[in-house]
Protein backbone atom coordinates (compact mmCIF):
# COMPACT_ATOMS: atom_id res chain seq x y z
CA UNK A 1 0.00 0.00 0.00
CA UNK A 2 1.20 3.54 -0.70
CA UNK A 3 2.83 4.91 2.97
CA UNK A 4 1.85 8.51 1.49
CA UNK A 5 -1.57 7.74 -0.57
CA UNK A 6 -2.67 11.59 0.65
CA UNK A 7 -0.56 12.59 -2.57
CA UNK A 8 -1.32 10.21 -5.04
CA UNK A 9 -3.26 12.68 -8.19
CA UNK A 10 -6.97 14.00 -7.04
CA UNK A 11 -9.48 13.20 -10.03
CA UNK A 12 -9.70 16.29 -12.67
CA UNK A 13 -13.19 18.28 -13.06
CA UNK A 14 -15.36 17.44 -16.01
CA UNK A 15 -14.63 21.39 -18.27
CA UNK A 16 -16.81 20.14 -20.73
CA UNK A 17 -20.11 19.62 -18.77
CA UNK A 18 -19.16 22.85 -16.83
CA UNK A 19 -18.74 24.60 -20.51
CA UNK A 20 -22.26 22.92 -21.28
CA UNK A 21 -23.78 23.79 -17.88
CA UNK A 22 -22.67 26.98 -18.10
CA UNK A 23 -24.21 27.72 -21.77
CA UNK A 24 -27.58 26.13 -20.03
CA UNK A 25 -27.51 28.84 -17.82
CA UNK A 26 -27.31 31.74 -19.97
CA UNK A 27 -30.54 30.33 -21.86
CA UNK A 28 -32.68 29.60 -18.72
CA UNK A 29 -35.93 32.05 -18.37
CA UNK A 30 -34.24 34.81 -15.58
CA UNK A 31 -31.12 37.96 -16.10
CA UNK A 32 -28.19 36.39 -16.34
CA UNK A 33 -26.59 36.14 -13.15
CA UNK A 34 -29.79 36.45 -10.82
CA UNK A 35 -29.57 33.47 -9.03
CA UNK A 36 -26.12 34.54 -8.03
CA UNK A 37 -24.29 31.96 -5.74
CA UNK A 38 -26.77 29.19 -7.14
CA UNK A 39 -25.77 29.66 -10.60
CA UNK A 40 -22.02 29.14 -10.09
CA UNK A 41 -22.83 26.12 -7.51
CA UNK A 42 -25.01 24.27 -10.43
CA UNK A 43 -21.82 25.02 -12.91
CA UNK A 44 -19.21 23.44 -10.57
CA UNK A 45 -21.21 20.78 -9.60
CA UNK A 46 -21.62 19.86 -12.81
CA UNK A 47 -17.85 19.95 -13.20
CA UNK A 48 -17.68 17.64 -10.23
CA UNK A 49 -20.44 15.38 -11.34
CA UNK A 50 -19.41 15.26 -15.47
CA UNK A 51 -22.93 16.04 -16.57
CA UNK A 52 -24.67 19.40 -17.65
CA UNK A 53 -27.73 18.72 -15.28
CA UNK A 54 -26.14 17.39 -11.89
CA UNK A 55 -28.34 16.15 -8.82
CA UNK A 56 -27.83 15.01 -5.03
CA UNK A 57 -30.15 12.78 -4.56
CA UNK A 58 -27.12 10.34 -2.25
CA UNK A 59 -25.65 11.90 0.40
CA UNK A 60 -23.19 10.45 3.29
CA UNK A 61 -22.60 12.13 6.63
CA UNK A 62 -18.87 10.44 8.16
CA UNK A 63 -19.12 11.43 11.69
CA UNK A 64 -15.86 11.01 13.46
CA UNK A 65 -15.25 11.34 17.27
CA UNK A 66 -12.46 11.73 19.93
CA UNK A 67 -10.97 12.85 22.83
CA UNK A 68 -7.94 15.35 23.57
CA UNK A 69 -5.71 15.07 26.20
CA UNK A 70 -5.55 19.18 26.47
CA UNK A 71 -8.49 18.69 28.21
CA UNK A 72 -6.23 18.68 31.20
CA UNK A 73 -5.36 21.68 31.08
CA UNK A 74 -9.29 23.18 31.61
CA UNK A 75 -9.84 24.54 27.99
CA UNK A 76 -13.51 23.11 27.92
CA UNK A 77 -16.96 24.55 29.57
CA UNK A 78 -17.65 20.78 29.37
CA UNK A 79 -16.01 16.79 30.77
CA UNK A 80 -14.89 14.62 28.35
CA UNK A 81 -17.37 11.96 29.36
CA UNK A 82 -19.54 13.95 26.89
CA UNK A 83 -18.10 12.42 23.97
CA UNK A 84 -18.79 8.97 24.21
CA UNK A 85 -22.53 10.28 25.62
CA UNK A 86 -22.73 11.81 22.23
CA UNK A 87 -21.71 8.83 20.43
CA UNK A 88 -24.65 7.19 22.03
CA UNK A 89 -27.25 9.66 20.95
CA UNK A 90 -25.84 9.66 17.42
CA UNK A 91 -26.70 6.00 16.64
CA UNK A 92 -29.76 6.47 19.04
CA UNK A 93 -31.00 9.26 16.68
CA UNK A 94 -31.01 11.75 18.98
CA UNK A 95 -28.71 14.17 18.18
CA UNK A 96 -28.86 17.13 15.42
CA UNK A 97 -26.79 15.63 12.89
CA UNK A 98 -28.86 12.65 13.54
CA UNK A 99 -32.86 14.28 12.74
CA UNK A 100 -30.63 16.42 10.10
CA UNK A 101 -29.56 12.71 8.26
CA UNK A 102 -33.29 11.42 8.57
CA UNK A 103 -34.77 14.08 6.95
CA UNK A 104 -31.88 14.51 4.05
CA UNK A 105 -32.01 10.35 3.83
CA UNK A 106 -28.91 10.45 4.24
CA UNK A 107 -26.28 7.84 5.50
CA UNK A 108 -24.67 8.07 8.72
CA UNK A 109 -21.45 6.61 9.25
CA UNK A 110 -20.09 6.96 13.21
CA UNK A 111 -16.34 6.42 13.52
CA UNK A 112 -15.17 6.53 17.27
CA UNK A 113 -11.26 6.67 16.78
CA UNK A 114 -10.80 6.78 20.77
CA UNK A 115 -12.45 7.87 23.29
CA UNK A 116 -11.46 8.54 27.68
CA UNK A 117 -13.71 5.03 27.32
CA UNK A 118 -11.84 2.21 26.62
CA UNK A 119 -15.12 -0.43 26.90
CA UNK A 120 -17.39 2.00 25.07
CA UNK A 121 -18.50 -0.69 22.50
CA UNK A 122 -22.28 0.51 20.39
CA UNK A 123 -24.00 -0.96 17.93
CA UNK A 124 -23.72 0.71 14.70
CA UNK A 125 -20.07 2.70 15.67
CA UNK A 126 -16.96 1.98 14.16
CA UNK A 127 -14.86 1.78 17.13
CA UNK A 128 -11.18 1.97 16.25
CA UNK A 129 -9.70 2.69 19.59
CA UNK A 130 -6.30 4.15 18.55
CA UNK A 131 -6.07 5.77 22.09
CA UNK A 132 -7.85 7.14 24.70
CA UNK A 133 -7.53 10.17 23.31
CA UNK A 134 -4.86 12.16 21.98
CA UNK A 135 -1.89 13.04 24.13
CA UNK A 136 -2.00 16.65 25.69
CA UNK A 137 -0.64 18.93 23.55
CA UNK A 138 0.53 21.21 25.93
CA UNK A 139 2.79 18.47 27.24
CA UNK A 140 3.97 16.79 24.70
CA UNK A 141 2.85 15.70 20.75
CA UNK A 142 -1.07 14.89 20.33
CA UNK A 143 -0.15 11.91 18.41
CA UNK A 144 2.49 9.74 17.60
CA UNK A 145 3.09 8.80 13.71
CA UNK A 146 1.19 5.55 13.92
CA UNK A 147 -1.64 7.14 15.37
CA UNK A 148 -1.76 9.97 13.39
CA UNK A 149 -1.56 7.89 9.90
CA UNK A 150 -4.33 5.47 11.34
CA UNK A 151 -6.79 8.90 11.69
CA UNK A 152 -6.06 9.37 8.06
CA UNK A 153 -6.65 6.48 6.58
CA UNK A 154 -9.74 5.79 8.99
CA UNK A 155 -11.14 9.11 7.20
CA UNK A 156 -10.26 7.58 3.34
CA UNK A 157 -11.85 4.20 4.96
CA UNK A 158 -15.37 6.45 5.42
CA UNK A 159 -15.11 8.14 2.10
CA UNK A 160 -14.22 5.03 0.49
CA UNK A 161 -17.45 3.14 1.89
CA UNK A 162 -19.37 6.64 1.32
CA UNK A 163 -18.19 6.21 -2.68
CA UNK A 164 -19.01 2.53 -3.03
CA UNK A 165 -22.28 3.12 -1.79
CA UNK A 166 -22.51 6.20 -5.10
CA UNK A 167 -23.01 9.02 -3.09
CA UNK A 168 -22.43 12.21 -4.93
CA UNK A 169 -21.74 14.30 -1.81
CA UNK A 170 -19.82 14.12 1.52
CA UNK A 171 -20.52 15.92 4.41
CA UNK A 172 -17.55 15.02 7.54
CA UNK A 173 -18.63 15.45 11.10
CA UNK A 174 -16.93 15.88 14.52
CA UNK A 175 -17.29 15.61 18.05
CA UNK A 176 -14.66 15.63 20.74
CA UNK A 177 -14.63 17.78 23.58
CA UNK A 178 -11.63 20.05 23.74
CA UNK A 179 -11.58 19.93 19.71
CA UNK A 180 -11.81 23.98 19.03
CA UNK A 181 -8.68 24.33 21.34
CA UNK A 182 -7.14 21.83 18.99
CA UNK A 183 -8.07 22.73 15.55
CA UNK A 184 -7.31 27.04 16.51
CA UNK A 185 -4.03 25.53 18.06
CA UNK A 186 -3.45 24.28 14.41
CA UNK A 187 -4.84 27.11 12.40
CA UNK A 188 -2.49 28.90 14.45
CA UNK A 189 0.39 27.10 12.89
CA UNK A 190 -0.64 26.89 9.45
CA UNK A 191 -1.26 30.60 8.87
CA UNK A 192 0.83 31.77 11.13
CA UNK A 193 -1.82 33.98 13.78
CA UNK A 194 -1.27 34.75 17.06
CA UNK A 195 -3.86 32.40 18.71
CA UNK A 196 -6.26 34.95 20.28
CA UNK A 197 -7.25 36.13 16.84
CA UNK A 198 -8.84 31.81 16.38
CA UNK A 199 -9.36 31.32 19.96
CA UNK A 200 -13.42 31.54 20.52
CA UNK A 201 -15.97 30.13 23.36
CA UNK A 202 -16.33 26.91 21.68
CA UNK A 203 -18.60 24.85 23.58
CA UNK A 204 -19.70 28.07 26.03
CA UNK A 205 -15.89 29.07 27.61
CA UNK A 206 -16.56 33.05 29.24
CA UNK A 207 -13.70 35.68 27.78
CA UNK A 208 -11.79 34.66 30.60
CA UNK A 209 -11.43 31.01 29.52
CA UNK A 210 -10.94 31.80 25.89
CA UNK A 211 -7.95 34.11 26.77
CA UNK A 212 -6.74 30.83 29.03
CA UNK A 213 -6.97 28.70 25.88
CA UNK A 214 -5.44 30.91 23.94
CA UNK A 215 -2.28 30.66 26.22
CA UNK A 216 -2.48 27.17 26.63
CA UNK A 217 -2.33 27.32 22.74
CA UNK A 218 0.63 29.51 22.78
CA UNK A 219 2.84 27.85 24.57
CA UNK A 220 1.32 24.72 22.90
CA UNK A 221 3.06 25.72 20.03
CA UNK A 222 6.24 27.01 21.46
CA UNK A 223 6.78 24.10 22.94
CA UNK A 224 6.78 22.03 19.45
CA UNK A 225 8.26 24.83 17.63
CA UNK A 226 5.43 24.97 14.80
CA UNK A 227 6.24 27.98 12.69
CA UNK A 228 6.30 27.11 9.20
CA UNK A 229 5.61 23.88 10.05
CA UNK A 230 4.53 21.67 7.38
CA UNK A 231 1.20 20.42 7.68
CA UNK A 232 1.25 16.17 9.02
CA UNK A 233 3.90 17.54 11.63
CA UNK A 234 1.47 19.91 12.89
CA UNK A 235 -1.13 17.91 12.83
CA UNK A 236 0.55 15.49 14.75
CA UNK A 237 1.80 17.56 17.35
CA UNK A 238 -1.48 19.98 18.09
CA UNK A 239 -4.16 18.32 15.96
CA UNK A 240 -6.50 15.74 17.15
CA UNK A 241 -7.72 11.83 15.69
CA UNK A 242 -10.89 13.28 14.31
CA UNK A 243 -9.60 16.10 12.23
CA UNK A 244 -6.91 13.81 10.96
CA UNK A 245 -9.61 11.39 9.87
CA UNK A 246 -11.88 14.61 8.36
CA UNK A 247 -8.73 15.55 6.38
CA UNK A 248 -8.22 12.01 5.16
CA UNK A 249 -11.77 11.74 4.08
CA UNK A 250 -11.88 14.93 1.94
CA UNK A 251 -8.55 13.61 0.22
CA UNK A 252 -9.81 10.41 -0.23
CA UNK A 253 -12.91 11.83 -1.56
CA UNK A 254 -11.23 14.08 -4.28
CA UNK A 255 -9.28 11.14 -5.22
CA UNK A 256 -12.31 9.17 -5.77
CA UNK A 257 -14.54 11.76 -7.47
CA UNK A 258 -17.23 12.68 -4.68
CA UNK A 259 -17.41 15.96 -4.07
CA UNK A 260 -17.54 17.27 -0.35
CA UNK A 261 -19.38 20.16 2.09
CA UNK A 262 -17.16 21.48 4.71
CA UNK A 263 -18.84 22.28 7.53
CA UNK A 264 -17.79 24.27 10.55
CA UNK A 265 -14.69 25.90 11.87
CA UNK A 266 -13.18 22.64 12.63
CA UNK A 267 -14.02 21.04 9.50
CA UNK A 268 -12.59 23.90 7.38
CA UNK A 269 -9.11 23.60 9.45
CA UNK A 270 -8.92 19.80 8.70
CA UNK A 271 -9.80 21.04 4.80
CA UNK A 272 -6.63 23.42 5.29
CA UNK A 273 -4.65 20.79 6.26
CA UNK A 274 -5.98 18.59 3.42
CA UNK A 275 -5.29 21.46 0.67
CA UNK A 276 -1.90 21.74 1.96
CA UNK A 277 -1.11 18.42 1.86
CA UNK A 278 -2.36 18.02 -1.67
CA UNK A 279 -3.39 21.18 -3.44
CA UNK A 280 -5.64 19.65 -5.96
CA UNK A 281 -8.15 18.03 -3.52
CA UNK A 282 -9.31 22.19 -3.06
CA UNK A 283 -11.24 22.03 -6.29
CA UNK A 284 -13.04 19.08 -4.96
CA UNK A 285 -14.09 21.08 -1.21
CA UNK A 286 -17.42 22.74 -1.26
CA UNK A 287 -17.76 25.16 1.93
CA UNK A 288 -21.49 25.74 3.62
CA UNK A 289 -21.18 28.49 6.41
CA UNK A 290 -19.21 30.43 8.11
CA UNK A 291 -19.68 29.70 12.00
CA UNK A 292 -19.69 32.00 15.04
CA UNK A 293 -16.16 31.15 15.87
CA UNK A 294 -13.96 33.93 15.69
CA UNK A 295 -11.45 32.12 13.11
CA UNK A 296 -13.56 30.82 10.78
CA UNK A 297 -13.32 33.59 8.76
CA UNK A 298 -9.32 33.64 8.13
CA UNK A 299 -10.00 29.94 7.59
CA UNK A 300 -12.09 30.74 4.65
CA UNK A 301 -9.74 33.42 3.57
CA UNK A 302 -6.97 31.15 3.48
CA UNK A 303 -8.87 28.50 1.42
CA UNK A 304 -10.22 30.98 -1.26
CA UNK A 305 -14.18 29.86 0.35
CA UNK A 306 -17.26 32.13 0.01
CA UNK A 307 -19.63 29.79 1.81
CA UNK A 308 -23.53 29.29 1.32
CA UNK A 309 -24.31 30.33 4.65
CA UNK A 310 -24.06 32.72 7.10
CA UNK A 311 -26.42 31.37 10.30
CA UNK A 312 -23.97 32.00 13.37
CA UNK A 313 -23.96 28.26 13.69
CA UNK A 314 -21.32 26.62 16.43
CA UNK A 315 -22.68 23.22 16.88
CA UNK A 316 -20.14 21.03 14.74
CA UNK A 317 -21.26 17.46 14.12
CA UNK A 318 -21.88 18.49 10.26
CA UNK A 319 -25.00 20.45 10.75
CA UNK A 320 -24.02 23.13 9.00
CA UNK A 321 -23.23 21.41 5.82
CA UNK A 322 -26.46 19.38 6.29
CA UNK A 323 -28.73 22.55 6.74
CA UNK A 324 -27.02 23.67 3.09
CA UNK A 325 -28.00 20.53 1.30
CA UNK A 326 -31.41 21.59 0.79
CA UNK A 327 -29.98 24.52 -0.42
CA UNK A 328 -27.51 22.81 -3.00
CA UNK A 329 -30.84 20.66 -4.05
CA UNK A 330 -33.10 23.71 -5.04
CA UNK A 331 -29.74 25.06 -6.38
CA UNK A 332 -29.65 21.65 -9.08
CA UNK A 333 -33.32 21.60 -9.88
CA UNK A 334 -33.77 25.45 -10.47
CA UNK A 335 -30.68 24.31 -12.84
CA UNK A 336 -31.82 21.16 -14.47
CA UNK A 337 -35.55 22.15 -14.47
CA UNK A 338 -36.03 25.72 -15.52
CA UNK A 339 -37.37 26.23 -18.97
CA UNK A 340 -35.07 27.88 -21.28
CA UNK A 341 -36.17 30.65 -23.28
CA UNK A 342 -36.48 29.04 -26.31
CA UNK A 343 -38.72 26.47 -24.72
CA UNK A 344 -41.24 28.86 -22.98
CA UNK A 345 -41.24 31.19 -26.11
CA UNK A 346 -40.20 33.94 -23.89
CA UNK A 347 -38.21 36.57 -25.62
CA UNK A 348 -34.09 36.45 -25.04
CA UNK A 349 -32.36 40.25 -24.17
CA UNK A 350 -31.20 41.36 -27.19
CA UNK A 351 -27.81 40.08 -28.12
Amino acid sequence: MNTSWWLDACQPLDNDAMEQAHTRQQQLTKPAGSLGQLEALAITLAGLQGRERPTLERVAIGLFAGDHGVVEEGISAYPQAVTGQMLRNFVGGGAAISVLARQLEATLDVVDLGTIDPELQLPGVHHLRLGAGTANFARQPAMTDAQLRAALGAGRDSALRAAGQGAQLFIGGEMGIGNTTAAAALASALLGCPADALSGPGTGLDSAGVRHKAEVIERALALHGLQNADPLRALACVGGFEIAALAGAYLACAQSGVAVLVDGFICSVAALVAVRLNPQCRQWLLFAHQGAEPGHRALLDALQAEPLLALGLRLGEGSGAALAVPLMRLACALHGQMATFAEAAVADRPA
